[in-house]
């Protein structure tokens, strides 16, 4: 009898790593293969690439000579053909993956994502090839990702800066990410060529072949060349929503903070008008070049949702257009402009009800970094920040305040009624706040009279009458002159005058007022409980009155006439 015909090999499992040129992927090719259960394969569908494009490369005939242009065929007979190890690395540049390839390509394998700034990439990639966006191939790798995604399989992406850093972790965390075991030589190998480089190594690998593992990144970049200033422009946004994905390793040279916890969940997606356009939120940034951030160069306003209308819409927008006329901010929008940029913001999100507007005027952009207005040409920027935002404060059982030792700004020096962005003597006070485990923080005049919280109005009761300071060192509230009204409205004697400290500490109720936290009742004060410890009368009277006007006033946000 004839001897029974040889068992077929198995297929390996194959192992897809997806670059751009000039990311080390040659140097990774070449750690994967010093394992005792790889074999690798170097650029299988070059050739494929170079018949489909038609570019031109100085070894072009020579490829098209040797290997198989037929990329279909490549990746049934070679790529997912019979092997002897148990895997098989495809080192894969991502322009290569063209459309008349078969899905069988990203559908099969474990696949992962290599990615480099492309300020690393760029000062070295003309010596062989001309560089442009189409040679880079960034944006194929974020289409390699979101089809990994949407077939269920989102695969890891590691950057190259970590993998010279530290690639024993990285390349122990990227092969826990495959699910194959780490094996230590991957981290050393020979220098000199390799019999499985591809034709193209004497233009690409000289420098690789000199290596014997991964060096330590350069502590300083190379010199850019600024003709390529526009191709990085190009490249980096792509770059950044990938590294976004990375997988985090102790290679790191920061240690990474897991992402907290978001007060409202729902506004992790959501989208921010900066300038002139709408932008998903790890994207909605501004210019270093703005004044906001060279010196708190701002204004603002705090604008709540109620049933599908913007409470005190233009009461708000009289205020950030005073504010801005006290700044002396040139160029400034319409207000039928801001008004638009916020009911495009609002329609876009859904948000028509419990959600609240930070909304923020800068006087802009600067031509060079300085404090002088002079550099600002480019006008205001505007910035819409919506989000699902329930009143901050517990406005049913009351909060804690203290006294803190930082005064509030004087005329003399930062008049309180500009709504300006810069902070920092609010944010000094709600630091002591903090420390001493209260809600928020009362703040003092100069003379040592009760001027506001570090971030509300302030009201008191006492034997019926209602008092609240003089807006002389605080800002006058929009919520506060509702307020006052209210209370003149339900028949109530209101009182503005200088209060003290003790009056507050004596008082029979206490609360505060604010857009973003409505009527806050406040039951304890630097210890001292405030009447009986718990919300008055008063409070709840004028509490339920302003659920009235909130729910029956405000400008309507327009919609599409098909909703």
């Amino acid at each position: 009898m004839p001897p029974p015909p040889p068992e077929p090999e198995p297929e390996p499992v194959v192992i897809h790593a997806w670059s751009a040129p000039r990311s080390l992927s040659t140097s990774l090719m070449y750690s994967f293969a010093q394992r005792d259960d790889m074999e690798v394969l170097d650029e299988p569908l070059y050739a494929n690439f170079l018949r489909v494009t038609g570019v031109d490369r100085p070894y072009r005939e020579e490829l098209l000579s040797n290997m198989d242009p037929d990329g279909n065929k490549v990746i049934s007979e070679v790529i997912f053909g019979p092997g002897k190890r148990k895997y098989r690395y495809c080192k894969h540049i991502a322009k290569q993956r063209l459309p008349n390839l078969s899905s069988d390509l990203m559908k099969k394998g474990k696949h992962f994502i290599l990615i480099r700034n492309p300020l690393n990439i760029l000062p070295s990639f003309d010596k062989v090839v001309p560089p442009s966006f189409f040679e880079l191939g960034i944006a194929e790798l974020i289409s390699i990702y979101s089809e990994l995604c949407e077939l269920g399989s989102p695969p890891p992406v590691i950057d190259a800066d970590d993998l010279q850093r530290d690639p024993e972790a990285v390349l122990s965390g990227l092969c826990e990410d495959l699910g194959i075991p780490y094996q230590p030589q991957m981290l050393q190998w020979e220098a000199g060529p390799k019999d499985f480089d591809g034709i193209w190594a004497p233009w690409w690998y000289r420098s690789v072949h000199k290596s014997t593992g991964f060096s330590m990144p350069r502590r300083y970049p190379l010199t850019f060349p600024f003709a390529l200033y526009d191709l990085l422009e190009q490249s980096l946004p792509f770059y950044n929503v990938l590294k976004r994905h990375v997988s985090k390793t102790i290679g790191s040279p920061q240690p990474t903070l897991p992402d907290p916890p978001l007060p409202v969940p729902e506004n992790k997606k959501i989208l921010v008008w900066v300038g002139d356009e709408l932008l998903p939120r790890d994207s909605a940034k501004v210019s270093v070049f703005d004044s906001v951030v060279q010196g708190g160069d701002a204004v603002w306003e705090g604008l709540r949702i109620y049933d599908g209308k913007v409470f005190k819409l233009d009461e708000h927008l009289d205020r950030l257009f005073d504010s801005a006329k006290a700044m002396a901010f040139s160029n400034v929008p319409s207000r039928d402009w801001i008004k638009d940029a916020i009911f495009r913001t609002l329609n876009a999100n859904g948000m028509f009800n419990n959600a609240h507007i930070r909304l923020t005027l800068t006087r802009g952009k600067k031509v060079t970094s300085g404090m002088s207005p002079a550099f600002n040409l480019y006008g205001c920027t505007l910035i819409v920040l919506a989000e699902w935002k329930p009143p901050v404060y517990d406005n049913s059982h009351g909060i804690k305040l203290v006294t803190a030792t930082t005064r509030r700004n004087s005329p003399n020096s930062i008049d309180s009624k500009i709504h300006h962005n810069n902070l920092i003597n609010n944010i000094l006070a709600k630091i002591e706040g903090n420390l001493a485990q209260a809600e928020d923080a009362i703040m003092l005049d100069k003379d040592g009279f009760v001027s506001e919280t570090n971030a509300t109005n302030i009201f008191m009761v006492k034997k019926g009458i209602v008092l609240t300071p003089h807006a002389e060192y605080c800002l006058p509230g929009i919520t506060r002159a509702t307020v006052m009204d209210l209370v003149v409205k339900e028949s109530l004697v209101l009182h503005e005058r200088r209060i003290s400290l003790s009056e507050f500490h004596a008082a029979d109720e206490v609360w505060t007022t604010g857009t973003m936290g409505e009527i806050t009742p406040v039951v304890m004060i630097d210890g001292r409980e405030i009447g009986d410890g718990k919300i008055g009368p008063v409070t709840r009277q004028i509490q339920n009155a302003y659920k009235v006007i909130t729910a029956g006033s405000g400008v309507t946000i327009p919609r599409n006439a098909d909703e």
